[in-house]
């Protein structure tokens, strides 16, 4: 019988994500896909920094150029064509990437699985499809029924990213949580014949006559959203003729563009109520769904699935108790539950045919809009992670623990670039001072097992470290000295997915830090 490492079932984004970034760990990974080619439309049209910095991890940043653009700008709009609220994307956000990017989902999809492929230890069976799971102690045997018929492997580990329909779900069992956010829409994917300008890039109509929507899918594609309405028939809503009719509102029409496709989808709100049981786990759609209005699904599918990586290969290298992964339902569950009501709170704005209630609201939004003289503002996406989980609780209070940690360029040897690229990822222990000077031997040897980085960061422009010195990262930005001086901190200690685990106040409690580390990865 043959035995992987994890077997992921579904090989859409995330689980292409999920595979990079284990298959990177030097795990062996086998994905089970059950159709025969990848899905050919767009479905994510955005994603924010986090994910950003998520694939430049998984080694597809240099390779997204011609499936990606800015996404510019974002307008609201009412029914008569007043601006209700603006937000500009800042070129860099706090993760060092765009806010966020539009993208054709096809092309990423392509650049993810040929990053899969260039990696040893990995196998794509497709079509197949999984029928049954069998766990044992050590071990899932997973049935998988293909174009020959049915057959048997084992994996040590099963991840379900096998969408809102998972079979895995099912497998464990688990109920859904439906906060009932439902509506029609009428997407349409849509290629212009000829190159042009939309202002705004990205567009919503708060019309109760008709909320739509119009945005970028990526370079030479475009997305326009129609809401069904109260009385309309289904059959009418998604005729043809109401495409071209509805597209027509914004001057799209059979003459000056291709309609790739076009299709009804309901939206949900909804999250699983369990997301591991023993050896099998579930991640993306599988796990959670949420209305699109804040671009949040696949972005919160690639949190899943660095959370989870990172903590499979712990556990697999011996290095954290199985009890590890408990802490992921604990975490993204948590965390996404903060999308998911934004996501809503953006599609009630959206989605009110009622005129009368539409009507206060554009006075509100309006009224909010004149007080505003600078850039409007906006609830982060990047929350913290739940207290209490996989955070510093050595140093009281841990500060900072547990919150996003930004991005900034450093330069280290004469290389500059932003710290994940220059510095590398995983675990990073980044210090005020001589980091010799701050870690017994003990606390230097666990940090070498989970292969660590520890550096020194100092101001731009300083003196050049002397020979023997500890890797030295100037920071160009002063975005980790910054950081450092927020918290009252003289080391920081962040995770693998970009979160501080916690922060030691003075030399005496760098090493009580990582054993604090060192403690929670054991009794997970």
């Amino acid at each position: 019988m043959l035995m992987t490492d994890v077997l992921i079932v579904g090989y859409g984004p995330v689980g292409e994500m999920l595979t990079i970034l284990l298959a990177q760990r030097g795990l062996t990974v086998t994905a089970v896909e059950r159709w025969a080619t990848p899905y050919n439309f767009p479905r994510a049209v955005s994603y924010d920094g986090e994910a950003s910095r998520i694939l430049a991890a998984a080694g597809v940043a240099d390779r997204l150029g011609p499936v990606v653009e800015s996404s510019g700008e974002y307008t609201f709009k009412n029914g008569f064509g007043r601006t209700l609220l603006h937000v500009k994307v800042t070129g860099d956000g706090p993760m060092g990437w765009p806010d966020s990017v539009s993208f054709y989902q096809p092309g990423l999809e392509a650049l993810l699985a040929e990053r899969g492929a260039e990696l040893p230890g990995v196998t794509v069976l497709r079509p197949y499809q999984v029928t049954g799971l069998v766990e044992h102690d050590d071990r899932v045997e997973v049935t998988i029924a293909g174009p020959e018929g049915e057959e048997v492997r084992a994996a040590r580990w099963v991840v379900g990213c096998d969408g809102a329909n998972s079979f895995v779900r099912e497998h464990l069992g688990s109920g859904v949580t439906d906060l009932g956010f439902t509506y029609d829409w009428l997407v349409c994917d849509v290629v212009p014949h000829e190159a042009r300008e939309f202002k705004p890039n990205n567009l919503q109509v708060c019309d109760p006559a008709r909320p739509r929507t119009a945005v970028s899918a990526g370079p030479g594609h475009r997305r326009w959203e129609f809401m069904r309405v109260p009385g309309e028939s289904w059959e009418e809503f998604e005729s043809v003729e109401s495409v071209w009719r509805l597209l027509g509102l914004f001057d799209i029409t059979p003459g000056n563009a291709t309609l790739e496709r076009y299709g009804v989808y309901t939206t949900q709100a909804c999250s699983a109520d369990r997301w591991r049981s023993g050896r099998i786990l579930i991640a993306g759609d599988a796990a959670h769904v949420m209305p699109p209005f804040m671009g949040q699904g696949m972005s919160s599918g690639f949190r899943d699935a660095l959370n989870l990586a990172w903590k499979l290969d712990l556990v697999h290298r011996g290095l954290a108790d199985e009890a590890l992964l408990d802490t992921y339902q604990e975490e993204r569950c948590a965390h996404v539950q903060h999308a998911i009501r934004m996501s809503m709170d953006s599609g009630t704005v959206i989605c009110e045919t009622d005129r009368t209630a539409a009507a206060g609201r554009d006075a509100v939004m309006l009224a909010e809009l004149r007080r505003r003289t600078s850039r409007p503002r906006t609830r982060s996406l990047l929350e913290p992670l739940a207290g209490g989980v996989l955070h510093g609780t050595a140093v009281a209070p841990a500060a900072g623990a547990g919150v996003p940690m930004p991005q900034g360029r450093v330069e280290v040897d004469g290389r500059a670039g932003l710290f994940d690229e220059v510095v590398g990822t995983g675990f990073a222990l980044v210090c005020a001072e001589e980091p010799d000077g701050l870690l017994d031997a003990d606390a230097r040897a666990f940090l070498d097992s989970l292969d660590a980085r520890v550096v020194r960061v100092v101001p731009a422009g300083a003196p050049a470290p002397g020979p023997g010195a500890a890797p030295t990262a100037f920071d160009l930005d002063d975005v980790y000295l910054s950081h450092l001086k927020r918290y009252d901190a003289v080391a920081v200690l962040i995770r693998p997915d970009f979160y501080v685990f916690g922060t030691a106040a003075d030399p005496a409690g760098v090493p009580a830090l990582v054993e604090d580390l060192r403690e929670q990865v054991r009794r997970g």
